[in-house]
């Protein structure tokens, strides 16, 4: 789909918001930014939750996505991963809770969605990375093109299916102990390599990125660990953290930045410091004049996704709280003042023309060839945005849908949009739309989604870790 103008059920609401673009908007003096625009925020939550039931099967599984440019209703793909199906399953909660849908509507969605868990093959006490959303069987070919599809065990996409599940586990009472019985097998030092003083490169202390269970064992491990902490894998790292099946130390064997000498975008300043008997590397990078933790690649998610869940900021105000806001902040003058496209936001997503890739700042991620922005925006990376800059997500994500049509008023915002050319992605994704519905719900009713990770085991075993968490920024 080409240029076109943004018509909304929500134009009222809007046009309090839109100036001439995305610089102009000026929200009222309210202690968060947004107090004034409750009712279009809802709007696109209403339309966002739209999505994902049109993206979930009668089997009750979410799809990975959509092709919402037809006037029918959608056919959602055949494939899913335990991602989408995390997304479904809070995004369901969030409009319980926020009172889009019943609390009976809510309960019979869980509950279907969490059936259809329970007969989804496993491995290890995890689930595969691809199933067919329409049946639950394991995918063995790609349905887009064929391809053989190699069934894989991976750590960050079960972290955001256990997520999810705790949320509905948290939401719906009747469905606690069926949860609980799905969770009890899903032992996360199944993917740990524990550290290895004599040797931290083979023992790093830190998670696999998966394992093909296809081999005697525990199967053939990815060549890779998750090492960089200011990643999204860090939703396993804490789960595991939190129930015990993860040393607390792990925490301390992550990255902030990699060590000087490795190979990496820029080299870090910062010192060595002793936590919990850790030797740490506190690293930072420079962006523009401002310090901060960089993540892998440079995108919004890898930052933001997990505090959507878990109060980073809260907990260390001046770590994770301080980086949040700076990272936001770089993404923000990349788009509006380094690379002057109008717009900012980046994040992966699908292509405008077709396609998937990881889209960012390369400058404020670790490695060497890192995402790139190509003028391509993600809505889904202002929503993320909300808590450290309303005024600015509000305005960009206005603009994106007033000057792009970067909105569709049935299905919530597009995936990306390519704001040298005008070309919207035709798909909405249930992760980027899952993500959008945990940030609107957090700013609609804070803490919605979050008491499974404020208290119990988080609130005694990871927020301490958070507590001493000393950034050199």
């Amino acid at each position: 789909m080409n240029r076109r103008r943004f018509l909304t059920t929500a134009a009222a609401g809007t046009a309090a918001v839109c100036a001439t673009g995305p610089t102009a908007f000026a929200a009222p003096a309210t202690s968060d930014g947004t107090a004034s625009h409750t009712a279009l925020l809802r709007t696109w939550f209403e339309a966002t939750y739209r999505s994902i039931t049109a993206m979930t099967t009668d089997f009750g599984l979410s799809a990975d996505k959509i092709d919402v440019t037809g006037t029918g209703t959608p056919v959602p793909s055949r494939q899913t991963s335990p991602t989408n199906i995390g997304c479904g399953l809070w995004s369901t909660v969030a409009a319980g809770g926020l009172g889009v849908i019943s609390r009976s509507a809510m309960h019979h969605r869980l509950a279907r969605t969490v059936a259809a868990v329970e007969k989804l093959e496993r491995a290890h006490g995890f689930w595969f990375n691809w199933y067919d959303a329409h049946d639950g069987s394991v995918l063995t070919t790609w349905p887009e093109n064929g391809d053989t599809v190699r069934p894989f065990l991976s750590t960050v996409d079960n972290a955001w299916l256990v997520t999810g599940l705790k949320i509905a586990a948290d939401a719906d009472p009747a469905l606690r102990p069926r949860i609980a019985a799905l969770l009890d097998a899903a032992d996360w030092s199944y993917y740990y390599t524990p550290y290895n003083a004599a040797d931290p490169v083979a023992g790093p202390g830190q998670l696999r990125g998966g394992f093909w269970p296809d081999k005697p064992g525990k199967g053939e491990p990815t060549g890779h660990h998750y090492g960089a902490l200011n990643t999204e894998p860090r939703m396993a790292s804490y789960l595991g953290i939190a129930d015990g099946s993860l040393p607390t130390d792990h925490y301390w064997h992550l990255f902030r930045t990699l060590l000087p000498g490795m190979g990496q975008e820029q080299d870090p300043a910062g010192a060595y410091v002793i936590v919990d008997g850790v030797r740490v590397w506190q690293g930072h990078y420079t962006y523009r004049g401002r310090n901060l933790v960089p993540s892998w690649g440079g995108s919004m998610f890898e930052a933001l996704m997990v505090p959507l869940f878990v109060p980073e900021a809260e907990w260390a105000p001046n770590s994770w709280g301080t980086n949040h806001h700076r990272y936001v902040r770089s993404q923000i003058e990349h788009g509006l003042i380094e690379e002057k496209y109008g717009y900012w936001g980046f994040s992966p997503a699908n292509i405008p023309e077709g396609g998937y890739r990881e889209y960012g700042v390369d400058a404020i991620g670790m490695q060497e060839d890192g995402y790139n922005s190509l003028g391509v925006v993600t809505p889904h990376a202002s929503f993320l945005a909300l808590p450290q800059a309303p005024n600015e997500a509000l305005a960009n994500l206005t603009a994106l849908a007033r000057d792009l049509g970067a909105y569709d008023d049935r299905y919530g915002f597009r995936d990306s949009v390519n704001v040298t050319t005008g070309r919207v992605s035709d798909f909405v994704l249930a992760l980027d739309q899952g993500m959008i519905a945990a940030a609107l719900a957090q700013q609609l009713q804070p803490g919605l989604l979050q008491r499974p990770f404020r208290t119990g085991a988080f609130q005694s075993r990871v927020r301490p870790l958070l507590g001493k968490e000393r950034f050199s920024i």
